[in-house]
């Protein structure tokens, strides 16, 4: 029986490219450089099965560049970089990894959100620099946790997973904002307060996390206004998607002061950043850390190589999206 010719568009885990090279004919990314679009369209009438990451651009033409792919198993859990309508109109299905990020993800929200309040960032450069003059008591001076409110846009998995940390763990107050209440037992744990418009969820957090999908819902969902309304000498923290923020009026909103600071994972064309935030002393930038943990990563590996097995048994894919 032929093995199913399956390309990884980026390196993985080594355990996991050795677990599907096991099972299939598989081919690497050598370079671990991302893969081009005319490459990628190619790649749809070379393989049975392409697995992408969030680097990739999967769009209309690269879905149109041949029939032979069946599958996209998708290595993460955001799929707004892949063209949904287009592979459900050729019959492709597409699959995630939820769930096993969930954890990592949510210690990165809390990490930057640490970093913003107590100036981590600015003050790191500046003993590296050598322009640390020693300690005294009006320098960097940033904001306590406790007591604090915590306004989460978004409360799914991640969301609720960051607010048990700053709750138990920093005494912050909870709100969030969403489509529906949660589950009544998480928000009597969480002393979690529904706050149905974003609005004025904005203008009462100390803190504003945001967790919601990207794609065309969320685009832009905290621009020029949003930003306006919240409170201010608030911090906004993004592990979300880069488009969900609009970056110039973030900036604005930092060089006013009338943001103390940010903290952000993710662009919206990664690898670049937005040119406005470079700058700017209060705002922490990370290079999409959030799942980068050795565990997580293996184990998004493996969440998409069960769904590729699946897919080569006729079984019912565990983490079907579309």
């Amino acid at each position: 029986m032929t093995r199913l010719r399956v390309l990884i568009t980026r390196r993985w885990p080594e355990e996991v490219e050795r677990e599907l090279a096991e099972k299939f004919d598989v081919v690497l990314n050598e370079s671990d450089q991302p893969m081009g679009q005319q490459a990628l369209a190619e790649a749809m009438g070379d393989f049975d099965v392409l697995c992408p990451t969030v680097s990739d651009r999967i769009d209309t033409d690269v879905i149109a560049g041949g029939n032979r792919v069946k599958l996209i198993a998708n290595y993460g859990v955001g799929f707004d970089h892949i063209d949904m309508a287009a592979a459900k109109a050729k019959g492709i299905p597409v699959t995630n990894t939820p769930g096993v990020l969930t954890d990592a993800t949510a210690d990165i929200a809390l990490t930057l959100l640490l970093m913003a309040a107590r100036r981590a960032g600015e003050g790191e450069r500046e003993l590296r620099a050598g322009n640390w003059s020693g300690w005294r008591p009006t320098h960097l001076i940033g904001s306590a946790l406790k007591g604090k409110v915590l306004g989460l846009v978004g409360f799914g998995r991640i969301g609720i997973a960051t607010a048990r940390r700053a709750h138990h763990g920093f005494g912050m107050k909870v709100a969030y904002y969403g489509r529906r209440p949660c589950d009544p037992e998480v928000a009597e744990e969480l002393q979690a307060e529904f706050v149905p418009d974003l609005t004025d969820l904005l203008g009462k957090s100390d803190f504003v996390s945001l967790h919601v999908p990207g794609g065309s819902d969320t685009a832009n969902l905290i621009d020029a206004d949003a930003l306006a309304a919240m409170k201010p000498g608030s911090y906004l923290i993004n592990t979300a998607r880069g488009g969900v923020v609009d970056h110039g009026a973030l900036a604005e909103a930092l060089r006013s002061g009338h943001l103390a600071g940010a903290g952000l994972d993710v662009y919206p064309a990664e690898p670049k950043v937005p040119e406005a935030l470079l700058d700017l002393e209060d705002v922490v930038l990370l290079p999409h850390l959030g799942s980068a943990n050795a565990e997580t990563r293996i184990a998004m590996g493996m969440r998409a190589l069960a769904n590729v097995e699946a897919f080569a048994k006729g079984a019912d894919l565990p983490d079907r999206i579309g």
